[in-house]
């Protein structure tokens, strides 16, 4: 909805400093006002978490105002690039809940730039340079002392567009020359110290194949593609703020050449930074995530340990929950490091909302209800979702043999245990309340089964049944369940800031991110379930169905806890 002069004092101060300055320009008439934002990932991985806030941004500006938001992958280093990238980012964007205008490619405008660096060397505005990376590197000097020429600067526009030609062909090496826009040696901004536009690759690429050898940097691609496409606001993160004046430069190059130079602060898109989305216990950096994919530390981009939107989507994050995140973490023009549990908050906030309660025992303990009917069962009914009615109910069966978790026993148990342990009465969730009368052991002193009686009196929803016990159970039967495979996830590194660590970030992993358990069981009513339900397990936290499952072999993610523990032990250590 477009803002409106009857907008209230405490509206105007819940928007973020970005809306802020779209409603500036909004109210000085602007770009026709109109609204038109990009969000342009590179197709060179998968999309993060730290993406995610990127997305919430680009999108939703243009949302609220009435605006659109185009997709633009910036494809111009195919020696990264591939189709399945494109193809995973256009799924997770969708899944977050954002529609897109357009999408477009940096691809679509490699002659329109091409042409365009033509016009510049003609104006003296850019050469080829010679000289090596190290060079180049060396010749720009530090941030407290001015750049030297490059001894190819002044060289004639007519030898540079010679060489220009020549680095679009096969037989030019690559690394042997660049082209370089001719700014400001001595400026304190070191991008702008003859910035690099082009260079020579000779990887296909995923669109054009092998029609070009030669590509745009993103410096000089960037504002160019915003300033074709018609960007009002070029909205990124804060390690672009000294890239803007570079970016304000070009586009002013780029109204040169177009001859609309008169009117240079109309029509022009304008960049605007915010603070990136970092995140205990974990690292953003590209680079890294695909060491841990190339590398095997994890299964792959879709990890559930992984950062990636696909390893949360996996795992059983929900859309909303990462939007709430992102909303409740606001945006600022100041770093800051994130703690994963307020994600992990934001995640069982929503999915208590959604999320079908069933039965799973993970570490199985056998009970033998002794005075229940030999092979009598009931369907015992159980509520699906307590905080929605609407979600309705689904039968569990009841048996004299049942499964109960290991944990919810115990021998000699102290005052306050409040579960099963001999003479004292729990109830079974849904169904009777039972009295322990036993256990049997092993030879080494472990316990096999545990042996109690039930009150035929005391079924769930009987009159008469409400008598208090102090502890409640849950289970499932024996003869009524399936087995299942079920992975549980920690901090997928030890230290709270791995990417301020100095160390090799391999050192840092955490050798327990991941526990696997092959025997436990659940209630057969999962049998109709499939990757993407939500998931409690009573008592134990939130689950989701994994893709790798088969129809004899169910494998469930742990998405996270009922509660945050993790406080907790880091207290203790």
């Amino acid at each position: 909805m477009n803002t409106t002069e009857n907008n209230t004092s405490e509206e105007k101060r819940s928007l973020s400093f970005v809306e802020q300055l779209v409603e500036e320009d909004l109210a000085e008439g602007k770009n026709g006002r109109k609204i038109q934002t990009r969000f342009p990932p590179e197709p060179n991985g998968y999309l993060h978490i730290g993406h995610a806030k990127a997305i919430c941004m680009d999108f939703g500006v243009a949302e609220h105002y009435d605006g659109v938001c185009n997709l633009r992958f910036d494809d111009t280093n195919p020696s990264k690039e591939n189709t399945e990238y494109v193809e995973n980012i256009l799924h997770d964007i969708s899944w977050l809940g954002f529609k897109w205008g357009n999408i477009y490619y940096a691809s679509d405008y490699f002659e329109k730039l091409w042409d365009f660096a033509v016009w510049m060397i003609k104006k003296g505005y850019a050469y080829v340079d010679e000289q090596t990376a190290e060079e180049i590197a060396t010749q720009k000097g530090t941030p407290t002392e001015a750049g030297k020429p490059s001894p190819y600067r002044e060289r004639p526009a007519e030898e540079s567009l010679a060489l220009f030609e020549k680095m679009n062909t096969p037989e030019a090496e690559e690394g042997s020359m660049v082209l370089r826009a001719k700014l400001d040696m001595a400026n304190p901004n070191m991008h702008f110290r003859d910035p690099i536009m082009y260079r020579i690759i000779h990887t296909p690429h995923h669109r054009t194949g092998t029609k070009w050898n030669c590509y745009p940097m993103y410096d000089f691609a960037h504002g160019q593609s915003d300033y074709f496409e018609g960007v009002t606001h070029s909205i990124c993160t804060l390690e672009f703020v000294p890239h803007r004046p570079l970016y304000d430069k070009f586009v002013d190059f780029l109204k040169e050449y177009d001859g609309t130079a008169d009117n240079l602060h109309d029509n022009r898109p304008r960049q605007i930074e915010f603070n990136r989305l970092n995140l205990t216990y974990t690292v953003m950096s590209k680079r890294k995530l695909h060491t841990l994919v190339d590398e095997h530390f994890v299964s792959g981009w879709d990890d559930p340990r992984m950062p990636t939107l696909s390893g949360m989507r996996r795992r059983g994050y929900s859309p909303e929950s990462i939007r709430n995140f992102i909303d409740s973490i606001g945006y600022t023009k100041f770093d800051a490091l994130n703690d994963v549990a307020l994600l992990e908050a934001a995640v069982r906030d929503d999915l208590n909302k959604k999320a079908t309660r069933v039965s799973a025992v993970l570490d199985p303990v056998k009970l033998v209800i002794t005075n229940y009917p030999d092979g009598q069962t009931e369907e015992m009914e159980a509520i699906n979702n307590p905080e929605n009615e609407a979600d309705g109910t689904h039968a569990i069966t009841f048996s004299k043999n049942l499964w109960i978790e290991r944990a919810d026993f115990m021998e000699d148990a102290p005052k306050k245990f409040f579960r099963m342990s001999p003479g004292k009465e729990v109830r079974l969730k849904n169904a009777y309340i039972v009295k322990c009368t036993g256990c049997t052991k092993d030879a080494d002193g472990n316990i096999t089964e545990i042996q109690a009686e039930y009150d035929p009196d005391s079924k769930s929803g009987m009159s008469g049944a409400n008598r208090k016990v102090k502890g409640t159970l849950h289970w499932v039967s024996a003869g009524h369940c399936l087995k299942a495979e079920v992975r549980e996830y920690d901090r997928l590194f030890s230290v709270e800031n791995p990417s301020a660590d100095e160390r090799d970030f391999r050192e840092l992993l955490n050798p327990d991110s991941l526990t696997v358990r092959t025997d436990c069981y659940v209630e057969d009513y999962l049998a109709e379930k499939k990757p993407g339900d939500y998931l409690q397990f009573q008592r134990t936290g939130y689950f989701m169905l994994d893709p790798d499952s088969k129809d004899d072999r169910l494998i469930f993610n742990k998405t996270v806890g009922l509660k945050d523990t993790w406080a907790k032990e880091k207290a203790k250590g």
